[in-house]
């Protein structure tokens, strides 16, 4: 006698439904999970980035007389000291005018200390920026060199900070203000890095940066 297989069932059409509605919601309560996990990934890689950007400053600062490197210009154009010149000389990475993404936004970034992966702005044809120096530290001039020693308290001194604008070097109005957590990331001059809330650094009412926070001091020779 002959074996006769028996038919397979088919899926009916409330039960795919029903399977799709199962896939649905369990996705919409995994992403926020998801989402949480990848940004604060992208938190724990900037901060890794401005602890570099610090701790490159104190090896700068100790290898030139105790003298801070200069800021460069504020639109990104120094090709011979500055910032964004002298300290990844001393990293042993390209400087920023040799980064060909500055300049053009179809070029992937990758995965490096100037980049910070939660910050989704790209080149803009001129630069790309997304951290700043504040420019209260050495003062007027894009050759002017503080020395280090000199600057009070400054584990309370920014120095560079995740940047919501363009230039290289700016002040407090040019602190992102929803990057991280609703807020920013900070590198002061004792090489420390820290993360702060938007209403530390911003005034929402006048939409300008506040200079009054005591752990957040921008001119620290006032």
């Amino acid at each position: 006698m002959k074996h006769i297989a028996s038919p397979t069932r088919a899926f009916t059409l409330i039960e795919l439904l029903l399977t799709s509605a199962l896939i649905v919601v369990l996705t919409g309560l995994l992403l926020p999970g998801l989402k949480r996990a990848q940004a604060k990934a992208h938190a724990v890689a900037c901060l890794s980035n401005l602890r570099q950007w610090g701790t490159a400053t104190l090896l700068w600062s100790a290898d030139h007389n105790g003298l801070l490197p200069p800021d460069g210009s504020p639109n990104g154009r120094s090709i011979e000291e500055g910032w964004y010149v002298d300290l990844p000389r001393l990293m042993e990475i390209p400087a920023y005018h040799q980064e060909p993404w500055r300049t053009n936004s179809r070029i992937a970034l990758g995965r490096s200390v100037w980049i910070c992966p939660a910050n989704a702005r790209r080149s803009n044809s001129n630069n790309l920026f997304h951290y700043c120096l504040n420019g209260h530290i050495n003062g007027e001039g894009t050759g002017n060199q503080a020395p280090l020693h000199l600057v009070p308290e400054p584990s309370r001194a920014v120095w560079l900070f995740d940047n919501g604008k363009l230039a290289a070097v700016a002040g407090p109005n040019n602190v992102h203000t929803n990057l991280h957590q609703r807020g920013a990331q900070f590198v002061f001059l004792d090489g420390h890095a820290a993360h702060h809330l938007n209403s530390d650094y911003w005034n929402f009412s006048s939409n300008q940066g506040r200079t009054d926070h005591p752990e957040l001091v921008w001119s620290p020779w006032e």
